[in-house]
């Protein structure tokens, strides 16, 4: 695999860039003059060039690429600017206030066959809806589909999803072991660390006492699992913490499941105001009750996605820790594949 593309003679410059993609987990190769950086400058999945060799650069004509950034230490200088569209750069780094997004920026040429993953998040209007256990479905029919699906659990109080699968014995990580990392999530990394099965990795909770998500946490592991899944689905808790606001400002749909009778449609309109908030792509997913779907739909003020009806011998599939069954004729399983077909882009 081909590496970021450095080009400066100026070592302090130079030292700083290499500590830079060392955090983001890159090593670089280094041209300290122009003539050596020819041979990289078509490859190299990333250019950075220090201000000092900038016209020396624009003055050997490269061919014109994207991926070029221009650093500076000097972002007051009138130069700057000048120099930027000189060397045909798509932007200006200035160091340090810049470190973060240089970081990313490196991170991001190291990611092999970036996908470019849609985010779905589930939610239950009242306690016991079935949202963990449709956003689980959903997962294990996505990953059925060779989808590379990742499931994350949002819910530190909902017993683990992976528990739900039957999968709390699996080797791999879980949210306090990414807590503990800072910074940048890679793609890689994370697929590499969670436990996984086929085509699904799953990230849920250690069993014990259990902290909240950062905001930061789930923003990188979100940002992760979009370059390196084709589908993140998001199963979140009812009482929106920082964490859960994160993921749904970055969901493509929402899924909240209600119950069709009066408690549980009063119920999920207070989620929902809260929820409303933060994104906007919300639709129901409707259970059975003394209610029509028409009348839920129309109470809530949003649409209908579908209809889930009780599934008496679900809860004993999952109890013993057996996985459902998601064939195309079966009612759960022809759900998820519309829900699916209908929510991601064909």
């Amino acid at each position: 695999m081909h590496r970021p593309l450095v080009i400066t003679e100026d070592r302090d410059l130079l030292d700083d860039l290499v500590r830079i993609a060392a955090a983001a987990g890159a090593q670089l190769d280094v041209a300290h003059a122009p003539a050596h950086a020819r041979p990289f400058w078509n490859l190299a999945p990333l250019v950075v060039i220090g201000p000092d060799l900038a016209d020396a650069v624009a003055a050997t004509a490269p061919p014109a690429r994207d991926g070029v950034l221009l650093i500076t230490r000097t972002p007051e200088d009138p130069d700057t600017w000048r120099l930027c569209v000189t060397v045909g750069a798509q932007a200006v780094i200035d160091l340090p206030e810049g470190e973060r997004r240089l970081v990313e920026e490196f991170a991001d040429a190291m990611e092999p066959d970036p996908r470019s993953g849609q985010v779905l998040c589930v939610m239950g209007g009242r306690g016991g809806a079935g949202a963990s256990v449709l956003a689980a479905c959903l997962a294990l029919r996505a990953s059925g589909d060779r989808l590379r699906t990742l499931l994350v659990d949002a819910d530190p109080l909902g017993g683990g999803i992976d528990a739900l699968l039957g999968q709390e014995e699996s080797n791999g990580a879980r949210w306090a072991d990414l807590v503990a990392r800072e910074g940048r999530v890679g793609s890689t990394a994370l697929r590499e660390a969670l436990p996984a099965f086929g085509d699904l990795a799953v990230l849920s909770f250690h069993r014990g006492e259990i902290n909240p998500i950062p905001a930061q946490a789930m923003r990188s592991v979100l940002e992760a699992g979009r370059r390196g899944f084709d589908v993140v689905i998001v199963d979140l808790p009812r009482h929106l913490d920082p964490a859960a606001v994160e993921a749904l400002t970055r969901a493509t749909s929402t899924l909240l499941v209600t119950t069709a009778d009066v408690r549980g449609v009063l119920a999920a309109a207070q989620v929902l105001t809260e929820a409303a908030r933060h994104t906007a792509d919300i639709r129901t997913i409707i259970r059975p009750g003394v209610l029509n779907d028409e009348v839920v739909a129309t109470s809530l003020g949003i649409p209908s996605a579908g209809h889930l009806p009780d599934q008496p011998r679900l809860p004993a599939t999952l109890n013993r820790g057996e996985l459902p069954n998601l064939g195309p004729r079966t009612v759960l399983g022809a759900l998820c594949a519309s829900l699916l077909r209908d929510l991601l882009p064909s």
